[in-house]
Order: structure tokens, then sequence, then C-alpha cells
């Protein structure tokens, strides 16, 4: 569904893209109708009862929406996509975030518009009628589709300053993991019922192509499973590996025939077209819990860019809360998410990746240090916001 009001379909003449605070570079002057922001953020505004995210948003005064929506203000992305943001049929949810949150001031950022959203069902919640977590009953959280409390908890949307491509957008929520040529799904753990009926997205994976000035950008969004709450068979790792796969298959010329999205169209992203891949993928490219490299098969792809998005936050961070920072091998001024101190520590799992028909002009982490009075807003555990950053790159289109 895109969700469009008539006082703002209009509205989409770039916009200047301001810094984002003192401690982080400021960005490029865009060439305009070329350049844009792009931006992922798992802002956690995820509820454990259906119906509670409408609740929250209807009225202006919740504590966590306002700051989630003013780092979006102070990032000022023109294409953002939201982690974490229950799915509720008919957008209600999203016109509620965008009418009091970030259409409204905060401490002095500017509001922000965005007339143009994508939304649509997560597997999360939805029953699959089997057994996916073996232990003899069927039903709950561990036997849906993807782990939920409800239908379309821990959902998505995509936000866009530029006009979304309605009749141009893939879904693939429906696609079944056995159907993916050489997966590392446990045949051991899933029974063959269980095999015939278990998606692959643990939510969904988006194609979401954005008119950008003359041109076609082509926004891949998803959330892999996190690959932890297993056990031994690894059923989660083995899943959050193949969700990102997905991706690196979709874009790479002949990998991709074996997809299919949920009108039954068949084949991956035509090899001339732009795009960027955003979104919390779980996984690190140098610790955690992933299995098998997962995030590498993106990072690794010759028709994929990595801006190497930084903050002096994350490596105050590291530094200051010590645990199992000390022993990572990955530098931590790439981190997107404050995790516990004692596992997994502080990791990289949020990504704005590109294709190699744009140029990186910038690219940052919204992870402000201590000292910055914006810091309020990132802080510490209980966080004001969320345990992930929003994470930010500035392109400009070849």
């Amino acid at each position: 569904m895109n969700l469009t009001r008539a006082a703002l379909i209009g509205a989409t003449a770039l916009l200047t893209l301001a810094p984002l605070t003192a401690a982080s570079s400021a960005s490029a002057q865009p060439d305009r109708g070329e350049s844009l922001r792009v931006a992922t953020y798992n802002l956690s505004l995820n509820r454990n009862v259906a119906g509670q995210l409408v609740s929250d948003l209807s009225t202006p005064d919740n504590a966590q929406a306002k700051a989630v929506a003013e780092v979006i203000q102070r990032a000022n992305p023109d294409v953002v996509l939201l982690n974490e943001f229950d799915y509720v049929e008919g957008g209600a949810a999203v016109d509620l975030f965008r009418d009091n949150y970030l259409e409204v001031p905060h401490n002095g950022a500017a509001a922000v518009e965005y007339p143009y959203v994508f939304v649509a069902p997560s597997n999360t919640g939805i029953p699959s009628g089997v057994d996916l977590n073996n232990d003899g009953a069927v039903g709950g959280g561990d036997d849906a589709y993807g782990f939920g409390l409800f239908p379309g908890q821990y959902g998505m949307v995509v936000l866009s300053k530029y006009p979304i491509q309605t009749d141009g957008v893939r879904t693939f929520q429906n696609f079944l993991w056995q159907d993916m040529p050489g997966n590392v799904l446990p045949t051991d753990w899933y029974s063959p019922a269980e095999q015939d009926v278990l998606r692959l997205s643990s939510k969904s994976h988006w194609d979401v192509p954005v008119t950008v000035g003359k041109r076609t950008v082509h926004v891949l969004a998803a959330h892999p499973t996190p690959p932890t709450f297993d056990g031994p068979e690894d059923r989660n790792g083995r899943r959050n590996h193949d969700e990102i796969r997905f991706w690196a298959d979709y874009v790479t010329p002949g990998q991709g025939r074996y997809i299919y999205d949920d009108a039954g169209t068949r084949g991956g992203l035509n090899p001339s077209e732009s795009f960027v891949i955003l979104g919390d993928y779980n996984a690190d490219p140098a610790d955690g819990d992933s299995y098998d490299g997962a995030i590498h098969q993106l990072l690794g792809n010759k028709r994929i860019v990595d801006p190497l998005a930084t903050s002096e936050g994350a490596v105050e961070a590291a530094r200051l809360q010590g645990g199992a920072n000390l022993t990572h091998e990955g530098d931590p001024k790439y981190d997107t998410a404050d995790f516990a101190d004692g596992a997994p520590g502080n990791l990289r799992v949020d990504y704005t990746l590109l294709s190699r028909s744009f140029t990186v002009n910038d690219a940052g982490v919204f992870w402000p240090v201590l000292a910055d009075p914006l810091s309020r807003l990132t802080g510490v555990f209980p966080f004001p916001t969320s345990d992930h950053r929003l994470v930010w790159a500035d392109v400009t289109l070849r």
C-alpha cells in the first residue's frame, strides 16, 4: 500500500540536507535531483499488544516516539527504512507517527514531512499451523512464520520524500525457504511438512522503487531474524544467513532466477538498476553469533558498495562499557547497536549499502559522544529511543 496525502503529494523537491551533530561531518551539498540521503533506523516502536502502538501514537505525548522522531528530524534523510514499527492494516500507525511526531518540531529540530510511505504485512506473529520450535505444541510466537506475539509485531515502514512507484513494488513475504537452491535450512530440525510451509523472511523482503529526479532507485528493505534464541541446530542463525543471501542473489546477475515475488513474478533485479540495501540485518562482520560470515555475502559482493559509516559515540561506548567489547575483533567505530555488555557487546548490524551507480559523499551513525547534548537521544540502558542507532549515507547518482 502506498499512502499519500493530497496536500503533500506534490512535495517532491529535494530538501537541503542538514548536518547531524557537531561531532558528525557536515553533509555534502546535493546536486538537485541526483543526490539524496538514505538511512535505516531500528527505532524499537514495537509493542507487546496489538493496537498499543496506535494508542501510543494517537496523542503527541509519548516520550519514546518524540525522541525517535527527533533523531529522524536531526538526521533528515530523504528515504529511510524504519525497523520494528508494528504493522497496522491501512497504515494508521504510520499516519499518526507523521502527524503527531515527525511533523511537529522537537527541541529545536525542524519538522520533517514524508508524503510517501510504503507499509505491508509482516510474517511476524502469523500462525504457521505447525510446531516450528519442536516443543510438542502448536501455537505462540515461536510457531509463527516469524517470531511475534501478534501479526505485524516488529514490522517495517519505508518513508520517502520522493514518489514511490507503487505499481513497481515487489514483496517476497511468502517465498519459501526450501525454494532457495543450496539453502542452509536445518532439515534435521524441521519436518518435511514444516519445510513445505516455512517462509524464508522472518518479516518480509521488499523492493520499493523510488523516483529520484529522472532515475529510479530500488530500496531493498529487510530485517532478518537475530541469529540467536535457538539451540545447537542454529535454526535462527541459518535463517539469518539465507535472509541476507536473498538480497545478494537478487542483485547479482544470473543468481536470482529462482526468486519469485508474492505476485508470482520470477527473477532478480535488472543489473542496470540502481539500489540501496537498508535494514537491521542482525549480523556483524567480525563478532556476534552469525552463521558462516552471513553479512559478508553482501559486503563482499562486487555489485555492492559499503559506505563504512562510523561514529565517535560508538568508540566511546565500547571503551566505557567494556565487557565483551574488549574481546571484539571489529573496530568499534563501525558499531550501530548498544547491546548487553556481557554478551554479545556492541555490534555493527544496521546497514546502508549501495549499488556501484552511486558516489558516496559522506556517511555516519547517529551516536553522539556523552559530552554532546544530543546524547540524551541515545543514552544508556534503559534507552530513551532504541538500542540501535540511525545509520545514514549521503550519495549521488552517477
